[in-house]
This record gives structure tokens, sequence and C-alpha cells, in this order.
């Protein structure tokens, strides 16, 4: 019997395979960075057949790690950066585009054209999401009005589309020799297409923006058997059993699958997920109805989400683009520095503000500078906004469910800063806390797999592999949280309208 499941974790700066054991522990991990392509302001791409060679290689490190074969691997789960879109010819297997990044922005003009008139909440109803330059939705459209040759190819049934975890189970399958060409209901719950009630794609709104149905992968659950893996694999005759995009999936290895659990992921942005149980709730405040999970048979369960742009991608900014720091890590070393942020309020709206606010027009802004103001003062200010943004999407959470949330559960790379961890609890007025494993997101892609293969028996084994490593409680004094989310608002403030008809 087979003794570990392998997740492939597609992300937006890097591919991953982790391979875990029956308690959840991580045994072996492969990891590639791929190129973060900026043709210029606003868009954000990345090349496709980089993130498949990386992938390949990744299941290759993982395994010669541990010493393993794919006579010990029992499934393969996937995640994955989710509204990331990939469009390719399914003859060839080349893409025919870049693939667009969540991140990116330059469908902004398909987005107000699509909501002329109607308001961007025009098909909120049906599919939990506003119109918006994140979804893939756009990012199809976008490809099909701009790529040479790709609308005629389209219509003629020759073009396929995918989210990266389509794109990666499509190859693993087979590719044009015959792959699996699907997706899971988080993942088709991102698009702008899906009808959360009937879960499948609905050809009126796909119509309106121009996309044919023959380019959309079948909509099947989080954990089932899709295919297994090509002869050519290292991990050939596996099956793949297990898909969540990549904030459900951290949500799931965090065991948070009950109505009112809840979990905040920090990574390239910031995600904070809040289950809703099998009831499809519309937030009233500025927060996404999206899928949370679906096992199999079973009922969808649903959740909101709050989704942040920036998070750790603005210390990847603060090393790459202004060279302030040398490492991702050296950003706490920084801030620690100074005792404050002096007065500094850094709202990263890179690619506009995200939730409760969703304004497409607003752009980075750093406010509240004199000479006084130093390196570590910016470091802290970086750090802050997180902090920042969580705490106004955890209240959206508060007002929407009417029940406040007394304990934050936290994953993700830049939950290893622990100044941005205690500074966090200082915002939120309530105790963040660490699991054992902090790789979630790989975990819950795992579980998702095991569970198709009877790996793992159900949730409630899932649950008891769950264990606290950290907590932080609050600390700061009442006057001054409110005193500096005061500041906070003020900040958003100026970063808002900065977009009009002459400045991108």
């Amino acid at each position: 019997m087979p003794e570990y499941i392998i997740a492939i974790d597609q992300g937006t700066t890097s591919s991953r395979a982790i391979v875990f054991d029956h308690s959840g522990s991580i045994i072996s991990t492969g990891q590639l960075e791929h190129e973060q392509i900026l043709p210029r302001a606003g868009w954000v791409e990345h090349d496709p057949l980089e993130i498949w060679r990386n992938v390949q290689e990744v299941i290759g490190v993982a395994l010669a790690k541990a010493d393993l074969t794919r006579h010990d691997i029992a499934a393969i789960g996937i995640t994955n950066q989710r509204e990331t879109a990939v469009v390719w010819d399914k003859r060839t297997g080349q893409p025919v585009y870049n693939a667009i990044v969540w991140q990116d922005t330059r469908t902004q003009r398909i987005v107000d054209r699509l909501a002329e008139g109607l308001g961007v909440e025009r098909f909120k109803a049906i599919v939990g999401l506003p119109l918006a330059t994140y979804f893939s939705g756009t990012k199809i459209a976008w490809i099909l009005e701009n790529v040479e040759g790709a609308r005629e190819k389209a219509e003629a049934g020759d073009l396929l589309f995918g989210n990266t975890d389509t794109w990666v189970l499509w190859n693993l399958t087979g590719g044009v020799e015959g792959g699996v060409h699907a997706t899971d209901v988080t993942n088709a719950s991102r698009t702008l297409f899906m009808d959360l009630e009937t879960l499948s794609w609905r050809e009126d709104i796909l119509q309106e923006f121009g996309v044919p149905l023959s380019m959309m992968p079948e909509i099947r659950s989080s954990s089932e058997i899709y295919g297994v893996a090509e002869d050519s694999s290292l991990l050939r005759e596996t099956p793949i059993a297990g898909i969540l995009g990549d904030q459900q999936a951290a949500t799931f290895g965090q065991a948070a699958f009950e109505v009112g659990e809840s979990k905040n992921t920090y990574g390239t942005g910031n995600f904070l997920i809040f289950q809703t149980g099998e009831k499809v709730v519309h937030s009233r405040n500025g927060l996404l109805t999206t899928v949370g999970y679906k096992l199999g048979d079973q009922p969808p369960r649903y959740a909101l989400e709050g989704s942040i742009a920036v998070t750790g991608s603005l210390v990847q900014w603060l090393r790459d683009q202004l060279g302030l720091i040398g490492s991702a890590p050296e950003v706490e070393e920084v801030a620690k520095t100074a005792e404050d942020n002096g007065g500094v309020y850094f709202v990263p709206a890179f690619s506009g503000l995200f939730a409760p606010y969703w304004r497409p027009d607003a752009r980075g802004t750093i406010v509240g500078m004199t000479r006084y103001v130093n390196r570590g003062h910016i470091a802290r200010a970086a750090l802050e906004a997180t902090a920042f943004q969580t705490r106004e999407v955890l209240d959206a959470v508060n007002a929407d469910s009417g029940v406040a949330l007394t304990e934050l559960k936290v994953d993700g790379g830049m939950i290893a800063n622990n100044t941005l961890m205690q500074f966090q609890a200082d915002i939120l007025g309530v105790p963040v806390v660490r699991p054992v494993v902090a790789e979630t997101t790989a975990l819950g892609a795992a579980y998702a797999a095991g569970l198709a293969v009877g790996f793992w028996s159900g949730l409630d084994e899932l649950r008891a592999n769950w264990q606290e490593d950290r907590r932080w409680e609050p600390s700061m004094d009442a006057g001054e949280t409110e005193r500096q989310l005061r500041l906070w608002k003020k900040a958003i403030t100026k970063a808002s309208g900065w977009v009009d008809a002459d400045v991108q």
C-alpha cells in the first residue's frame, strides 16, 4: 500500500511538489521560481511552458530527496494560483499567449464595457463576483480580442482555456495525446462564468464576453479521480484525485471545514476565507461569494472571501524593484530597527484596491513622509499594510456573517515574520494562531486527493492532524489601535481615484 501523497502547488511566484505522509507531515519538497514577466505598467504575465517544465522538475526533486518512486505515491493533488488564465491550442499544446496573471489590470476597459449602464455587479447574483480585472473571464476575452488568429481558432473549437490547475492536469494526463480538460468547482467559481447554484457554465454570460463554450473545461468536484499521469511522467499511472484553488486548499489544509470556520493566507496576496456551509451567502460589504470545496457527490460547501492583491509581493517589490532589502526575510530585521512606522502608511494598490473597496482607480501610495523617515520605517509600514488590509477584510466578514471571529488561523510564507504576526494580533484585537504545518495550501490539495482514494477516511481524521504551533495575543492599547486604523483609512483616501483618462 503506498504510504504518501504528493501535492503540486502551482503558485504565483513558484511551482512546488510536496510529499506528505499519513499524519500530514512534510517528507520532502521540490521548488522552482518562474519568471515574472512585466511588459508594461499593470501587465503581469507568466510563461505556461516554463511553468509546466518546472512542475515536471520539482516532482523529480521531491521524489529524489525522499528516495521515493511512483509506487510509493497513492495519489496526486493539484492546487494553483487562481484566476491566472492560460489559452492554448489543443492540437499543438502551445499557448497562444503568455498566461495573464490574476494581478494583471490590462482588462479594465473590458470591465468598463461590460458594466456600462448595468454596473459591476451585473452578474454577481449568479456568479458571486463583481466585474473586475481580477477574474479569468476578462483575461480570456482580452486574448481573443488582441491575439492575432485567436478568435478564429476559438470559434473553430481549436483553443482551450484553463486556470493553471487545468493546464497542469491536461499536460500531466497526456496533453495533445488525450489530456483531461477539466477543473474543479473552486477554480470554476473564479472565472465569472459559473452559476453558483447549478455548478455549470452560464452560456449567456459566456456569450456576453465573446467566449465560446467549447474552450471551457469540464467542471468536476474537488475530490475525485480525474485521470492518471501519462506514461512519460515519473508518476505514470498515479491517479490525479484532488484539485482546489490555492485559497480554498489552504482553508482545507487548516481543517476549517464547517460554518463559521476561517483562515487567512499570507502569500503573494492575502486571502481570508470564511465558510458558510451549504448556503450561498451574498456579501453586502465588498466580499466575494465562492465555492469552498466539494467532495465527490456530496453537496458543495460555499464561503465568503476577502481578497487582498498585494501583501507578500510588496516585500518582493522592496527587494527586487527598490533594492531596499537583499532577501524577503530581511524585511523583518530592517523593520525592527524602527520602533514604529514613523508616521508612514503604505497603501500597496499596485493593481488597484481589492476587498472591501474594489477600486480599480487606486494606485500605490506612501504617505506621511518626513526627513525623519528611514528604511526601517518604510519596511515596517510595508508589513503593517498587510495587517491593516486584513483588519478591513475581517470587519467585512464580521458584518456579513453577524458572527465575530474569536481567533484567526493563519498560513503562508509571511507567517514566519513574528513582527508582522504580533502587529496583526494587535490591530485585530484577537489572537492569531499558526499551525505546525504551515504549508497548508499543498496540504489541502493532498487531503482532497487522499480522501478520493481512501488514503484518509474522512474529515475527522484530517481534523486530528491539525496542531497549533504558536499563538500571538493582542497587546496594543485600544485607543492606539483606533488611531492607527483612522490614519490607515485616511491613507486609503489618498490612494483612491488616482487613475483617470490619461493616467494608467
